[in-house]
């Protein structure tokens, strides 16, 4: 194209000062006279600071950045395909711009044979292999390959137990089929395997495994694989940088051995995981990029040989058991993610993994989430197109910089080894996860269908087949974010299935429903997180709400209405029930009753930002559940 492109050509300009106004302007609407915001306060209440410190800004524009990195044009970022890389490593095909890799474990070699082929007929590219005493045998790799073209997908091998078997066995079927120049990875990781075993890291092994490599070319003997930290909690700065800061400690110990940097550069390719939060996971893969090919400078690697491979996995941490097919949309939201961030390989986990083994039908979901976005979105049609763009720019700086400062406690640890062994790397996850725990329990940070706008009469899905018992490791312990929530719902169907019905708590809704109605809405939505009934009342007398309660086999009340209905009833509608023995709480602040007494008869309160978790937990533990 010879002229530029003017979108908003049609559009008046607008200033920074004008927006400033327009903000001023609402956060200001209701607050009395003498008490406004100033700009700088009303632009750090719209600022979010993420549980691992980055920060998110409300506006963004070509000043966000500075120094050497400031957006001055398309030069300054790079361009795909070459140094720093921050906008990809290469240039991939139109028709496949990366490899649809399906993740099998399943030990049963039949229908592990059955799902990769119909994995490959149905557009997949990829086959990765997770070889453990819970999924695949060794001895079963080249069976359940046998029928696989070993150049015509890219075949990988994972195992937190048995790295080297599994290779071996990915190199014997390799070998034994006439692969040409066959692709993926051998999968040797042993700080990620020593992350979950919590056994010794042993570095003694990689000089022999990267010759062993050697006959494949096309095949990477490494992956750093840090999807186990992501698993166990880690924000998205310490993955970044203990993915940087293993492929530095593999680096070290190859070239001790007598590598060149070169050489031990083209043996690593990287594991890392997508969340849901699509801003975060493009600029971590842009970032990583950049971060890897400064090592690579650093270590006098050619420009050519510092791109970074990676594989991107869709996060297990995020998937929820509850409402399950929301899980479909964030694996959706997370391939967009890896597409536009230059994932090589992307894989995404089936929307049922948390049950147990997937069944062929989330198998074919989760495969197609990718063809769509590769073939009908063409998402990848276009190389980086984040690029660029002020918040995404400015976001890889931030996150970038940050790993790197991590990056550097870790090699003043010794390296990547020392800080995993000497529990630092398990206490910088158990910081953010703390964090990241405390935001899920108070709902700031919302899951869609667990903790916010749950289905009540969810169904789960009964096609997968059971998982079998998996070892016994001592190291990071994998968790789930919906969790928490999770084991509410558990606790209520116990209690339906002892009792005959769900847990209930009354909801008596005082006055008119133009009176409750907000009300109303928002407390019946955080009962439904529990599992918990909530008969309601319309406009009861104190006496109704006491027999309804009693009739309904409950302790517990909740008033729910406007601040004047409750100036005018709620004391009385508490008094009664406390009398009866009931406990009462009030959706809203116990200061809109206008009585000193309220802290006497009103035992709680229903409020946006309290602690969801708890209050649900002790809930259930006073109705028997």
């Amino acid at each position: 194209m010879t002229d530029n492109m003017v979108l908003a050509g049609d559009f008046p300009t607008q200033t920074r000062e004008e927006w400033d106004r327009e903000v001023l302007k609402v956060l200001n609407r209701k607050r009395p006279p003498g008490t406004e915001l100033t700009i700088d306060q009303a632009i750090k209440r719209l600022t979010t600071t993420l549980v691992d410190g980055v920060t998110i800004d409300p506006l963004y524009t070509e000043t966000v950045r500075s120094g050497e990195d400031q957006a001055t044009g398309d030069e300054s970022i790079g361009y795909p395909d070459q140094v720093p890389f921050t906008r990809g490593s290469e240039l991939p095909d139109p028709e496949a711009p990366w490899a649809v890799t399906q993740l099998h474990e399943d030990g049963d070699v039949a229908r592990t044979t059955a799902a990769i082929l119909a994995d490959l007929n149905a557009g997949a590219t990829g086959v990765w292999l997770r070889v453990d005493p819970d999924a695949i045998a060794p001895a079963d790799v080249p069976k359940v390959l046998h029928q696989v073209i070993p150049d015509a997908a890219a075949i990988s091998v994972s195992s937190i137990t048995d790295q080297e078997k599994a290779a071996y066995a990915l190199l014997g079927f390799l070998m034994s089929n006439g692969a040409a120049a066959p692709t993926g990875s051998l999968g040797i990781d042993p700080i990620g395997s020593s992350a979950v075993t919590g056994k010794p890291v042993s570095l003694d092994h990689l000089k022999a495994w990267s010759e062993k490599a050697k006959a494949f070319p096309g095949l990477r003997a490494f992956t750093v694989d840090v999807t186990p930290y992501d698993n166990a909690g880690a924000g998205d700065i310490d993955q970044l940088a203990f993915a940087i800061a293993t492929g530095i400690e593999y680096v070290r110990v190859l070239t001790d051995a007598g590598l060149s940097a070169a050489e031990a550069f083209s043996t690593i390719s990287f594991r890392v995981a997508a969340t849901a939060d699509e801003f975060l996971t493009i600029a971590r893969l842009r970032a990583l990029r950049r971060l890897w090919a400064r090592v690579g400078e650093v270590l006098e690697v050619p420009e050519d040989g510092r791109g970074a491979i990676q594989h991107v996995v869709t996060s297990w941490r995020m998937l929820s058991k509850d409402d399950p097919w929301v899980n479909v949309l964030r694996s959706t939201i997370a391939t967009f993610s890896s597409a536009a961030g230059g994932a090589e390989l992307i894989t995404v986990l089936p929307h049922d993994s948390v049950y147990g083994l997937p069944s062929a039908f989330s198998r074919r979901v989760a495969r197609n989430v990718q063809l769509v976005v590769a073939e009908e979105a063409h998402i990848g049609a276009v190389k980086d197109p984040a690029g660029g763009a002020w918040v995404f720019e400015s976001l890889t700086d931030q996150v970038g910089a940050k790993a790197w400062a991590r990056v550097q406690e870790i090699e003043a640890l010794g390296g990547m080894k020392e800080a995993l062994e000497s529990g630092k790397v398990a206490e910088w996850i158990t910081a953010v996860s703390d964090e990241r725990n405390s935001r899920l329990a108070t709902r700031k940070l919302a899951l869609t269908g667990v903790s916010m706008f749950p289905k009540a009469d969810e169904e789960a899905p009964t096609d997968f087949l059971p998982r079998p018992a998996a070892p016994a490791y001592k190291g990071l312990k994998a968790h789930r974010d919906a969790e928490i929530f999770e084991a509410l719902r558990d606790k209520s169907r116990v209690f339906e299935k002892a009792k005959g019905h769900t847990p209930r708590v009354l909801l008596a809704c005082l006055g008119e429903r133009r009176d409750f109605g907000g009300r109303e809405q928002f407390t019946s939505n955080l009962l439904l997180v529990g599992g918990l009934a909530f008969p309601e009342l319309e406009g009861p007398s104190p006496d109704e709400i006491v027999k309804a309660a009693q009739a309904e086999d409950t302790t517990i009340v909740i008033l729910a209405s406007s601040t004047k209905v409750y100036a005018a009833q709620a004391l009385d509608a508490a008094k009664t029930a406390k009398a009866a023995g009931l406990e009462v709480w009030l959706a809203g602040r116990k200061t809109e009753i206008g009585s000193d007494e309220a802290d006497q008869y009103i035992d709680g309160e229903i409020f946006d930002g309290m602690n969801v978790a708890d209050f649900l937990a002790s809930t259930l533990e006073k109705l028997g559940a």
